[in-house]
């Protein structure tokens, strides 16, 4: 299951009933917009208690086309790696008791 950003919005919005929800849409697009320019300049971000992104670099390469063998070239790329942090992988991992 996946929860979206307008229900994200709305469960801060539930805890923090002093704030216009505009407000706190406003506060969390620049949160992201703040990670997504962060990554795009190369620089990792933490979030301590959550996680860390960072992007790591594909190599350009010689790949193929599984449907009909032909050799592509496939260009240099980035990608994003998140790695969690040690509290929320416990948190995850919890058993209920």
């Amino acid at each position: 299951m996946s929860i979206a950003k307008s229900k994200l919005l709305k469960k801060i919005f539930e805890n923090y009933p002093n704030f216009y929800k505009k407000d706190l849409e406003k506060f969390f697009n620049i949160i992201l917009d703040e990670i997504k320019n962060s990554l795009k300049r190369g620089e990792r971000v933490e979030l301590r208690g959550f996680g860390i992104w960072s992007t790591h670099t594909q190599k350009p390469r010689i790949s193929r086309n599984p449907r009909t063998g032909e050799k592509v070239n496939t260009p240099e790329k980035k990608t994003i790696h998140f790695k969690m942090a040690k509290e929320l992988f416990k948190k995850i991992n919890k058993k209920d008791e």
